[in-house]
């Protein structure tokens, strides 16, 4: 399991801002919902989110548009923006995380192992972010999800 350190962080951010948290994550397979909920007394500021693996479900659950999934495929900045936005949406939350790419061990889609998307959405503006990870299966998730908590922590601290 991923340490809950930056868990915590963004927990202690959100509480002290009265703000909440949803996720929609792809390639982290609720590894970052799974991270976050370690921290002690987190329902104050979690919601939940969504597990959106198969393609499909990136629209039908989390509101990714499907032509944007179409022309795109399901590794883009646009479509982890869209992510972030449809768990903030869905879920009733002020600020949304999402995860996409490809952990391995084959590429996908013409995107390589490694290539991962981290989507932050908040009330007034969102945000993917590329990363560039290395390592098995295990270390793409995991980095990801300390990306995103990362990346989630920096935009709360502003």
């Amino acid at each position: 399991m991923t340490t809950p350190l930056a868990a915590a962080e963004v927990a202690g951010l959100l509480a002290a801002r009265g703000e909440t948290l949803a996720v929609a994550e792809s390639l982290t397979g609720g590894l970052l919902a799974a991270t976050v909920v370690e921290v002690p007394g987190v329902s104050a500021v979690f919601r939940g989110g969504f597990v959106v693996y198969a393609t499909d479900l990136k629209h039908a659950l989390a509101g990714v548009p499907a032509d944007l999934l179409a022309e795109r495929g399901p590794v883009d900045p646009d479509v982890a923006q869209a992510l972030a936005e449809g768990a903030r949406q869905r879920c009733g939350a002020d600020w949304g995380v999402a995860t996409t790419g490809v952990a391995g061990p084959d590429p996908q889609g013409g995107k390589p192992v490694g290539t991962v998307f981290v989507g932050v959405a908040g009330a007034t503006h969102k945000f993917a972010r590329e990363l560039s990870l290395t390592g098995d299966r295990g270390d793409i998730r995991r980095a990801a999800v300390l990306s995103a908590l990362a990346l989630l922590g920096d935009e709360l601290r502003k």
